[in-house]
Formats: structure tokens, C-alpha cells, sequence
């Protein structure tokens, strides 16, 4: 299950990405916001982002107007790694090297055909398990 979250900027590509998913068939969860009006960007990326880390989710997925927001606000939680991805390359590697269990986006800045490009690379790259990405992992993870 994928865990979404955005605030009003994000919202309009990420009622894309739900339909995008319902057509694929994978499931997930929407920690809103529910409609345009203006919100807070953090308190959705921390909701969708508690579900991933807690494990309720598998992946999660957050978006604002630039995807910055969200993405700091997603990795305050403990156990995530969120990347704010801008083309499929670097949601392949940030999958591949970095185990990053959220993507982020920016609704403002990614076209919608690009951005579900992005969810499929980030949602079908399976990490690595290389012992240096293993290692570099562990140390984010250190909170020393």
C-alpha cells in the first residue's frame, strides 16, 4: 500500500497519481489534504510519512507545489527517506543506492506525464542490497 500526502499545491497531480494507481491496481491510502483550499504542507507529509515508517505502508508518495516542503517535513520521521525526485533517473538511483522508502514531487514544477513516469520508476526499482549502499544506509539511519 502507498501512503499520499500534499497540501493544495500538490493536490491536482496527486488526484493524477490516484487515478494513476487505480488504473495499475495498487492500493493506497490518502493522508490529504482533501481538496484546494490552502493548508499546511507539513502536516500531511508527517501523516502519510508516520504510516510509511510504522510500516502501515510500504512506500509513500507526497507532494507540494515545489516538493521541498514536503520532503523535509516527510524526513523528520524517524525510519523515512524521502527524496524529491525531477526525473526517472534519479528515482531509479535514489531507489537503487538509497533504499528511499518516499518520493516527492512538485506539482508546480512536474507536468503530470512526467511525474507518473517518476511514480513508476520510483514504485518498480527494488534497492540494490549493495554492501556499501547497506553501510551508508545504516549510518543516515544513526541518529548520534
Amino acid at each position: 500500500m502507498i501512503a499520499l500526502g500534499s497540501d493544495h499545491g500538490g493536490y491536482d497531480l496527486k488526484r493524477r497519481i490516484m487515478e494513476h494507481l487505480d488504473e495499475k491496481g495498487i492500493s493506497y491510502k490518502d493522508f490529504g489534504c482533501f481538496d484546494k483550499s490552502s493548508c499546511d504542507y507539513p502536516d500531511f507529509g508527517k501523516a502519510a510519512a508516520k504510516a510509511v515508517a510504522e510500516g502501515i505502508c510500504d512506500k509513500g508518495i507526497v507532494v507540494c507545489t515545489t516538493g521541498i516542503g514536503i520532503s523535509i517535513a516527510a524526513n523528520k520521521v524517524p525510519g523515512v527517506r524521502c527524496a524529491l525526485c525531477t526525473d526517472p533517473y534519479l528515482a531509479k538511483m535514489t531507489r537503487l543506492h538509497n533504499d528511499a522508502n518516499m518520493l516527492a514531487l512538485g506539482g508546480g514544477f512536474t507536468g503530470p506525464n512526467l511525474a507518473l513516469e517518476i511514480v513508476d520508476t520510483f514504485l518498480n526499482t527494488e534497492f540494490s542490497q549493495g554492501e556499501n549502499h547497506v553501510r551508508r544506509i545504516g549510518k543516515l539511519e544513526n541518529t548520534d
